[in-house]
């Protein structure tokens, strides 16, 4: 982004410069309203990526028997 010896405020104006020109490219009002829509997709792709997950891990109970594993826990020590 920038060389080694730029300070903390020229990182920033080239931050700052960065994100104007995308949000320039988004027609978004500010950086603002740029930077709330890009954690708002994050968000959305953590939460379709945790689904992914989840569905996967329902998907592969389907191949347990409910029947041995109630007469297993049947069998348990743990009973009342």
């Amino acid at each position: 982004m920038g060389s080694p010896d730029m300070t903390s405020i020229s990182v920033s104006f080239e931050v700052r410069r960065q994100l104007n020109s995308m949000r320039a490219l988004g027609n978004y009002k500010s950086v603002d309203d740029f930077l709330q829509q890009l954690l708002k997709e994050y968000r959305l792709n953590q939460i379709s990526r945790d689904s992914d997950a989840l569905q996967k891990a329902l998907g592969s109970m389907n191949d347990i028997d409910v029947n041995g594993l109630i007469a297993k826990l049947e069998l348990s020590p743990f009973q009342e």
